[in-house]
């Protein structure tokens, strides 16, 4: 067998799709963002302006967060020292999942290293729970629920994508003694469509299933407490597992789920994700824990992130721009080509000091390849002119390159 050739074709076959990709390095400002400054490979520096992030609101640079980050470091120094059953809890782990349990108005909370593991940990180890389980997975589900609802061994239903008679279907087909847990999400992160969460939830009553909700693009963003789309729509008390992140609107690090003191004992006692992980710095679940505590009460700064989100989309919409639109603070535009999506995106960072990430198929289906904007509270003015301004001029050249090369 000749490894090196078949890696070589491998990535030969990602350069080939035009959908290989390139880490751009940057180094984000502190008490700037969302300016940063790109090292380019030729050794030189150019300043950007970040489009893509994921600290939807600024968060990873809050004074009350890094002060937390801070105050932690000098007390107790980095790394925690071990998994959280030997020597690595803290105080720090412990005031982080408090505020999560009250933050979903749960019982409990449990801190992994990502959301990720979260989802996959939990969602693999619920079948060892109830033996017989079936989960019940929308088809559009993060990589992560895929993954978890894969790797238990159990029985799995797919249902087509936020189809609640496709769902009803599904459950009523099987036994109605056999355990049931529904996975789905709140916001979907790459088309940003809600789930339709009191429909499955009046569906999981139904046919007494369980229900398990990811809600890491909508924690910190939504709700009067930054709660996610379950608290905004007063549904927290019916889902029976939260997901969320710390890395996105909170804008540190780490996932959990918020459920049950029961629930909770049992993921924490039987997951192998959470058992032999080594947990998170206490500087990181200081900072954490300052955040989801700061969000609780700044109505403001969620309020100023949607209507940047919205002023966005309004501006994009009146260029005529193919953008996706379905009410939450994500604003997809359509591409439909790999190469010429990453054309796009490498422009705008030449050109215009841009940056936005391209997004391709297995992340999206084939022919929908997109860049994703996440406007942000200091994405002002200036910013937004800068980034309407590049995609008008833009867009044309694309086209005209799109038909050149069809031809």
């Amino acid at each position: 067998m000749d490894y090196a050739a078949k890696l070589d074709a491998a990535i030969d076959r990602l350069h080939a799709e035009g959908r290989y990709r390139t880490f751009i390095d940057i180094a984000r400002r502190n008490g700037q963002y969302p300016y940063a400054t790109w090292h380019k490979p030729d050794g030189t520096e150019a300043p950007v302006t970040v489009w893509c992030g994921n600290d939807y609101l600024g968060m990873g640079q809050h004074p009350v967060v890094l002060a937390a980050m801070h105050q932690a470091l000098d007390a107790v120094g980095a790394g925690s020292g071990g998994t959280r059953n030997i020597s690595g809890t803290t105080v720090y782990h412990k005031r982080l999942e408090a505020e999560l349990a009250d933050l979903h108005g749960k019982d409990s909370a449990l801190l992994f290293t990502s959301a990720y593991i979260a989802n996959d940990a939990t969602l693999s180890t619920l079948p060892v729970l109830f033996p017989g389980l079936i989960i019940y997975s929308d088809k559009l589900n993060h990589a992560s629920m895929i993954e978890g609802v894969r790797r238990n061994g159990g029985a799995k239903r797919v249902f087509r994508h936020n189809d609640v008679a496709h769902l009803r279907e599904l459950l009523a087909a099987d036994d109605p003694a056999a355990p049931k847990l529904i996975a789905f999400e709140s916001i979907y992160s790459m088309d940003g469509d809600f789930g339709p969460i009191k429909e499955i939830c009046d569906l999981a009553e139904e046919f007494g299933a369980l229900t398990y909700l990811d809600e890491v693009h909508a924690v910190g963003m939504y709700g009067p407490r930054g709660g996610g789309v379950a608290e905004r729509d007063g549904l927290m008390h019916r889902l029976d597992i939260i997901n969320g992140t710390l890395a996105k609107a909170f804008g540190v690090f780490g996932g959990y789920i918020a459920a049950s003191a029961r629930m909770v004992d049992a993921i924490r006692s039987y997951a192998p994700g959470f058992i032999f992980t080594t947990s998170v710095p206490p500087a990181v679940a200081a900072g954490a824990a300052a955040s989801v505590a700061h969000l609780k009460t700044d109505t403001a700064l969620r309020e100023r992130h949607q209507t940047q989100a919205k002023i966005l989309k309004l501006r994009l919409k009146g260029l005529g721009l193919p953008i996706i639109d379905h009410g939450s603070h994500i604003v997809p535009l359509i591409v439909g080509d790999p190469k010429h999506t990453k054309m796009l995106s490498d422009m705008l960072l030449e050109d215009f000091g841009i940056y936005v990430q391209p997004i391709n198929y297995p992340t999206v289906p084939r022919g929908t390849e997109r860049l994703r904007f996440t406007p942000s509270p200091v994405h002002g003015p200036r910013e937004m002119d800068a980034l309407v301004k590049g995609l008008d001029s833009l867009w044309s050249h694309c086209a005209l390159n799109r038909a050149e090369l069809a031809g």
